[in-house]
């Protein structure tokens, strides 16, 4: 009766004291309100699941961001560097990519330059390279020595490596033959062409991928492609015998060339490969030439001279020369793939319809030979032209 006159009093003062407020005798239920264990694990869960699909694709925005802005800010302070050059007539009359960079690195703050023999001091050993729709493919740095390894002509320089101080790193390399216009009342630079420079946005990081952080100014692609590179001739192949080529195959079936005629010009596709003639029967010459690409991918009397001069070790065998008494060197020879000692390698020149001209590599002696075209014993060497 006490507690109950006690509650009762308590009640009228909290009245009192909120006369608005509905206070009202109600039982504790707040702990309804709470998640189970269960709920927490799902909601969880499902957070995870949806940051698993999302995290990855804004990560990847942002890196592409992060890439195009660096790549904007890097071409951007060159052009303003080479308009300083220009004004200064700095840009134009070097000889030596050497000389280019040191010139540059006087507007562009350089941290680190890199000479020709140790390039990978300012650059990473593997890049990915690819353009458009290809695959990037890992491409070996230490291989890149001149503008020939950017997929243009040589330009006679080396690539000097800079690591510039916005945290971009460079190959460079700069062509003498082609001037860099320079006027010192213009602001335009029109000589860009005189420049190929590949550069990474990242620095040293990863990717290291073209279309990402790997970008380019003036670089048709990226690599040697070459087999082995013997007296200035890119080698693409180790000797092969090719697959002849028939007559019908050669003349790409035109109406025009029925029967074994062999003096008609050929058409279709062997013209396109720069064959002028079509044996009657089985061309291995023809499936040469068809092999690599294109008669300019075979190579000449003259380059096969030289190969010449590189095996025997020796200078200027002329272009359908025959020397004897000469020293096979094997271990150049390997380099070639060329493993035996008594190897025919076809050229790209014709003779007849019947013959063309090939090279032998002999124990101790080299000579021209004029072989028909239906000889199944010759190999072939295909070049990047």
């Amino acid at each position: 009766m006490l507690y109950f006159k006690t509650t009762l009093i308590n009640t009228r003062r909290k009245k009192q004291m909120f006369p608005n407020s509905s206070f009202t005798f109600t039982k504790d239920n707040s702990h309804h309100g709470a998640f189970t264990l269960a709920e927490v694990l799902i909601t969880l869960g499902i957070i995870g699941v949806v940051a698993a699909l999302t995290i990855p694709t804004l990560v990847a925005n942002y890196n592409t961001k992060t890439w195009n802005t660096a790549a904007t800010v890097f071409e951007k302070k060159l052009e303003e560097s080479l308009k300083t050059m220009n004004t200064q007539s700095t840009l134009a009359g070097h000889t030596t990519t050497e000389s280019f960079v040191e010139e540059l690195s006087k507007h562009f703050k350089t941290n680190k330059i890199c000479q020709n023999d140790k390039l990978l001091d300012c650059f990473s050993e593997t890049v990915y390279w690819g353009g458009g729709d290809a695959t990037p493919k890992e491409i070996d740095m230490s291989i890149i020595k001149t503008s020939k390894n950017f997929g243009l002509k040589e330009w006679g320089t080396n690539i000097v490596g800079v690591q510039f101080a916005n945290g971009v790193n460079a190959m460079i390399a700069y062509n003498p033959t082609t001037t860099c216009t320079q006027d010192p009342f213009s602001n335009e630079i029109t000589g860009i062409n005189c420049l190929s420079i590949l550069y990474d946005t990242s620095g040293s990081k990863n990717p290291n991928t073209s279309g990402k952080d790997l970008r380019n100014l003036n670089i048709k692609k990226l690599g040697s492609g070459c087999f082995a590179e013997i007296n200035g001739i890119c080698i693409t192949t180790a000797p092969f015998k090719a697959s002849a080529m028939t007559f019908e195959e050669c003349t790409g079936y035109k109406a025009t060339h029925t029967g074994t005629n062999i003096d008609t010009p050929a058409g279709g596709e062997a013209a396109a490969l720069g064959i002028s003639k079509c044996y009657y029967e089985k061309d291995y010459w023809a499936g040469a030439v068809k092999a690599c690409g294109g008669k300019s991918n075979v190579p000449t009397m003259a380059q096969l001279a030289k190969i010449a001069d590189y095996i025997y070790n020796t200078n200027g065998i002329g272009a359908k020369q025959d020397l004897t008494g000469l020293t096979f060197d094997t271990s150049k020879s390997a380099e070639l793939g060329l493993n035996s000692s008594n190897v025919h390698l076809w050229s790209r020149e014709e003779s007849s319809p019947y013959l063309s001209y090939s090279r032998k590599f002999g124990a101790n002696d080299t000579n021209k030979t004029n072989a028909y075209r239906y000889y199944t014993t010759r190999h072939t060497l295909c070049i990047d032209n």
